[in-house]
């Protein structure tokens, strides 16, 4: 909260200076989204009638992210604010509760079925560096909280992009039936991929997946039906595990007699390589699509074509 004080503060001065920002009359709607996956949604369904901004900068970590002034009158001005209302876009209950929006707001979160995020087996789930494995063995199934990675699973993808396309068909009637079918249209497109992922494990006797990493997967590995063991939860702060969850990895990849130690996406991957080389094996990236970079933004990377990576990722290293 403190640190938006600040920006609310040089938020006065922006106005009084007016920053180059969409006209608050424009006949287009405006959409801000706090995070890609809800940007890549409203993108879909909104086509050429909208205008999408995405917030959190190429290549930004999201649980650290501070809002520039400019940013908090993009979301005061616009018509649809999207976000995840979980714990890596808290400051944005201190924004909404300290201006006036134009518009409305839509939570990721609100659009699909919760699952509570709880530490596994091996996982450092944010306790005391210096305690050891059997203290980590004690807080084994403590609910962290309710996960709020709810884009990970694409049926739950496809279930908020077609939110997103009722929100906007409510707020332009005229061009209602077009924001339907623009998000019916990637719906169907998720629908597919969810199909292919599922086909893909269908196969497989073993579905053990180990994380040297954060584990922001939990949606994914749920529509699965995977098994997992990572470092750290999804919302983890930490970056240094114990000895003992190093260990413990290590022994579940050979145990498991797994290819591949996984990573997300703009990680170091350090705590994954040392896992790798200890148990012999190699190291892959999964993009959880939280974020991407300028070069993939730029390029038109999406959500279907990051996880079709995730895919061909999984067919290599499983």
């Amino acid at each position: 909260m403190k640190r938006i004080l600040p920006a609310l503060c040089a938020l006065l001065l922006l106005t009084a200076c007016g920053p180059e920002l969409p006209p608050e009359d424009s006949d287009r709607l405006q959409i801000v989204a706090a995070v890609f996956p809800a940007y890549d949604f409203a993108r879909a369904a909104a086509g050429e009638l909208a205008d999408v901004t995405l917030l959190l900068p190429p290549g930004a970590e999201s649980h650290s992210y501070e809002p520039t002034p400019a940013d908090i009158l993009r979301v005061q001005r616009c018509d649809l604010f999207l976000y995840l209302g979980g714990e890596s876009d808290a400051w944005v209950d201190a924004i909404l509760s300290a201006i006036e929006p134009r518009g409305e707001a839509l939570r990721m979160i609100d659009c699909v079925d919760l699952l509570e995020e709880e530490t596994v087996e091996g996982m450092q789930g944010g306790h005391d560096h210096d305690h050891d494995h059997e203290e980590d063995h004690d807080h084994l199934g403590e609910v962290v909280g309710m996960d709020e990675h709810v884009w990970t699973a694409p049926l739950n993808a496809a279930a908020v992009t077609r939110t997103v396309g009722e929100r906007l068909a409510a707020l332009d009637p005229v061009n209602g039936e077009a924001y339907r079918s623009n998000a019916q249209g990637y719906a169907r497109e998720l629908e597919a991929l969810d199909r292919d992922f599922a086909a893909f494990f269908d196969g497989r006797a073993d579905r053990t997946i180990v994380f040297g990493d954060r584990f922001p997967l939990l949606y994914f590995a749920d529509a699965y039906d995977l098994d997992y063991y990572a470092a750290f939860p999804g919302c983890g702060a930490q970056t240094e595990p114990s000895a003992a969850t190093v260990a413990f990895l290590t022994e579940k990849v050979r145990e498991e007699r797994l290819p591949a130690v996984w990573y997300i996406e703009f990680s170091n991957h350090l705590v994954a390589d040392s896992i790798a080389e200890a148990a012999g094996v190699e190291t892959a990236q999964f993009h959880t699509c939280h974020n991407v970079s300028r070069a993939d933004l730029e390029a038109g990377a999406t959500y279907v074509s990051l996880m079709r990576d995730n895919l061909e990722a999984l067919k290599k290293c499983m």
